[in-house]
């Protein structure tokens, strides 16, 4: 792996390992001066880079194990893997990403939300995390799921589940953007997930999770006459079933199909994260600078997330509202543009995507910055596992 999903990071990793047993992944950090581990490669930022030696727990063995509405997984499964398994044993997760293809170590670490309010740090009872020098501890700390790959290699995550239900998914198009911001709440709290794609033109396109049984909302707009894709003139067959067709919940809640390549796939991604209470008051911000986003944008997603209390969510302590960008592949405009917006609505950016917010403010906006510091010297006190991004940020 010689770069990111997106080509827009060159790793610099002297190599990469895929150990197949903890032994293998022992001796690996016990040699070690540096190691990272790598998932799908769907970050857009350095986050997963390494001087050292990228490791990859694809071939890991597997763990799948269910015990009193949790679920204790291996970290190289995949979030697709996951559910299937889930569903075959009558369990759920409450929330997907929009991309299942991610491995669930990457989406916990870097607190990915997805359909539903929830991120899946958010279900985290606890993580298993081998050191340094080859120990594996298990932590239950809200600092230690989302730890941006600094405290060790998590071997396994112990997840909340709930009990398999069914999602029905309608795409609502031709809604105002006056509709969608004077109705904020309503529309928002209308399903069990809601996303908002802005054109930037004056008008929005709702796509709505229905949890099977729950009461019904009439939303906005006009109900779509046949399957959609976030980004017009991508093919609608890559996307979940819509429709209002009931089905189980891992292929509903998810927009994209396990099997297909996620999203547009020559891209760059921005997510931030404002307080919900300032949600309308930063998307009149960003209307007023929508000629200079326009060109730049393929599409905006707008998803609401609950309050967490990990130390390094985005939605930590907050409800929060998402804003996520799915750019054009011109890295030198984008992160040209990327200030303004940050200075316009102060955000807490997505960890694993592109964002210039500098580490002394974004310091500011996390009232656990410095425990989480102290995690870090505390799980790895020779910085074995530390990287640049890392550094930049927590000295």
């Amino acid at each position: 792996m010689k770069t990111n999903w997106a080509g827009n990071v060159t790793f610099t990793a002297t190599q990469v390992v895929e150990p197949a047993s903890a032994d293998d992944l022992r001796a690996l950090v016990r040699g070690s001066s540096a190691v990272h581990v790598v998932g799908s490669g769907h970050s857009f930022s350095p986050i997963a880079d390494t001087v050292g030696t990228l490791v990859s727990l694809a071939r890991m063995p597997s763990v799948f194990e269910v015990e009193d509405h949790a679920v204790r997984v291996g970290a190289g499964m995949t979030l697709a893997e996951l559910s299937v398994l889930l569903e075959a044993s009558g369990l759920a997760l409450h929330t997907l990403p929009s991309l299942p293809r991610h491995h669930r170590r990457r989406a916990v670490a870097t607190a990915t939300h997805g359909s539903g309010c929830r991120s899946l740090a958010g279900a985290v009872r606890s993580v298993e995390v081998m050191r340094a020098d080859g120990s594996v501890v298990e932590l239950t700390s809200a600092g230690a799921a989302v730890s941006l790959g600094g405290l060790g290699v998590i071997t396994t995550v112990t997840l909340d589940v709930v009990p398999s239900f069914e999602v029905a998914q309608t795409v609502y198009e031709d809604v105002a953007w006056t509709t969608l911001l004077t109705n904020f709440e309503q529309i928002f709290d209308g399903a069990y997930s809601v996303s908002a794609f802005i054109d930037w033109q004056g008008g929005a396109t709702l796509w709505a999770k229905h949890r099977v049984g729950d009461e019904p909302f009439a939303f906005p707009g006009r109900e779509a006459d046949g399957p959609r894709h976030p980004v017009v003139g991508q093919p609608p067959s890559r996307c979940t079933v819509q429709g209002g067709v009931p089905g189980p919940w891992h292929e509903r809640l998810p927009h994209f199909r396990a099997e297909f390549t996620p999203s547009v796939g020559q891209e760059l991604q921005t997510e931030y994260f404002v307080p919900r209470t300032r949600a309308v008051t930063a998307l009149r911000a960003l209307a007023e600078m929508s000629t200079v986003i326009s060109p730049l944008v393929q599409a905006c997603e707008i998803r609401t997330v609950s309050a967490e209390p990990q130390w390094l969510s985005p939605a930590h302590d907050r409800e929060s509202l998402a804003i996520h960008f799915t750019w054009v592949p011109n890295t030198p405009a984008v992160l040209a543009l990327l200030p303004r917006l940050e200075e316009a609505i102060a955000p807490r950016p997505h960890w694993g995507k592109l964002f210039t917010v500098p580490p002394t403010l974004l310091a500011a906006r996390y009232p656990q910055w410095d425990a989480f510091r102290g995690l870090l010297r505390e799980h790895d006190p020779k910085g074995v596992f530390r990287n640049d991004f890392l550094t930049r940020f927590f000295g």
